[in-house]
């Protein structure tokens, strides 16, 4: 399958998830951290079983490498974003938070062209802005 494809996926089963997830929260009277702390756990085990055989790769991503991913990934995407998000679906309609929420490829992209070289093209502003545009749109009312 295409990296588009397993993108569009990504976006559907986060959008569905969280769905569930705020459904879960408010029947069970649960906080964001119980939210989190149920999602990760089960995360970990399901992809830990399927990365189980790679586990002997990481002694030779060196430790720049870790640290990239133990700080962005673990603790700026993991337990920050998931922890903000949790907070939100808890205290607003789900249509409003959803929108607002998915903007990281706003922020994926602007890191892009600020620290990694990715080149400014037209159709990422342009792209950045609609996406800006839409969400307007979304969340108004």
């Amino acid at each position: 399958m295409s990296p588009e494809l397993f993108a569009i996926l990504t976006a559907a089963c986060w959008g569905i998830g969280g769905f569930f997830e705020k459904r879960g929260l408010h029947l069970g009277n649960l906080s964001p951290q119980m939210g989190i702390t149920i999602r990760t756990a089960v995360a970990l085990v399901i992809l830990g079983a399927v990365s189980f055989s790679q586990w002997k790769s990481i002694t030779q991503a060196g430790t720049k490498a870790l640290l990239m991913m133990v700080i962005g990934g673990g603790v700026v995407a993991g337990a920050a974003g998931m922890l903000c998000f949790y907070t939100a679906i808890k205290g607003a309609p789900l249509g409003r938070v959803m929108p607002i929420a998915f903007t990281s490829p706003l922020f994926g992209a602007l890191m892009g062209i600020l620290f990694g070289g990715e080149p400014v093209q037209i159709k990422t502003i342009v792209g950045m802005l609609l996406t800006v545009g839409g969400i307007v749109v979304l969340t108004l009312g």
